[in-house]
């Protein structure tokens, strides 16, 4: 049997609402129409929410906002680290291989290492002691050039059969100051008074006005002239620089004193003679 459905069935709210009148048909289509339309605009969505779209959007945002966070946190250690560990990288990177010069400060121009270069393999070549150049930002393990260059030489050359010919020029640029030490053949070949003189005036004097370039090579080729024997090229002097005081002296002050005297006598002098002599001269015409 086939069933029949009739129209209470496909919308019950016919039951109530509807009067019951089985021959009149005609009245339910309207009715059953309209509910159906009104039934469909209620599920179509009121606005164009889009959910993939939504979905996509913070994936994008949220994968945007992780890179920008790994970034930072990796970029940032990596800066400070190049920043601070850069005396560190000078010791454990060894001595220069193919040239004599580390310039970790980046200070030195090309010239100024090419010179250096031919100048020290000069030196090795003839007389066989090697030194080596460093230059430096700033010091953070060590208190002064002084005891970095120790740490160099050690740190390089470990055992005195190493170092004996060997020697190292160390220039701090942010200290302003710089260093010179070797192995005991190389400290003699150059002489004490050399080496005191080389950190004192080349180094330090020129590095106060940076002169990186001028201070390393002055230096280097004080060094060397002294292992050659010549006679010693001497190096900068230090400025002096006179400071000019703001206070006058007795002197000044007294001789200011005695012209600001006259002045004042002569505005005095002015200020009640001139009126007086007009005064005269008006009543002795009348």
């Amino acid at each position: 049997m086939e069933t029949i459905l009739s129209p209470t069935s496909f919308c019950p709210l016919l039951k109530t609402h509807l009067p019951r009148h089985p021959k009149s048909n005609s009245a339910l289509k309207p009715i059953f129409c309209a509910l159906k339309k009104q039934s469909l605009q209620s599920v179509q969505p009121q606005s164009s929410y889009n959910p993939t779209t939504t979905w996509l959007s913070n994936v994008h945002q949220g994968i945007a906002a992780l890179a920008i966070s790994l970034a930072l946190n990796f970029t940032l250690p990596i800066l400070t680290d190049a920043a601070l560990a850069s005396e560190f990288d000078v010791l454990n990177d060894g001595p220069p291989k193919d040239s004599y010069v580390i310039d970790d400060a980046g200070v030195l121009s090309r010239v100024t290492k090419s010179d250096l270069k031919r100048l020290l393999s000069d030196l090795e070549f003839r007389k066989g002691y090697h030194i080596n150049v460093v230059t430096v930002r700033k010091l953070t393990s060590k208190a002064d050039a002084f005891e970095y260059a120790d740490q160099v030489l050690e740190k390089w050359y470990p055992t005195i059969e190493e170092g004996n010919n060997k020697g190292i020029i160390v220039l701090v640029t942010s200290q302003k100051e710089g260093a010179v030490t070797g192995g005991p053949d190389f400290i003699k070949a150059v002489g004490d008074s050399i080496l005191d003189a080389t950190v004192s005036e080349n180094l330090p004097v020129l590095a106060v006005d940076e002169k990186y370039n001028e201070a390393v090579y002055s230096a280097a080729k004080r060094l060397a002239s002294a292992v050659d024997g010549l006679p010693d090229p001497g190096g900068p002097q230090a400025k002096d620089y006179k400071r000019e005081s703001n206070f006058k002296t007795k002197e000044e002050t007294d001789e200011k004193r005695g012209q600001f005297t006259l002045v004042v006598g002569g505005l005095l002098v002015i200020a009640f003679v001139v009126p007086m002599a007009q005064y005269f001269a008006y009543v002795s015409k009348k």
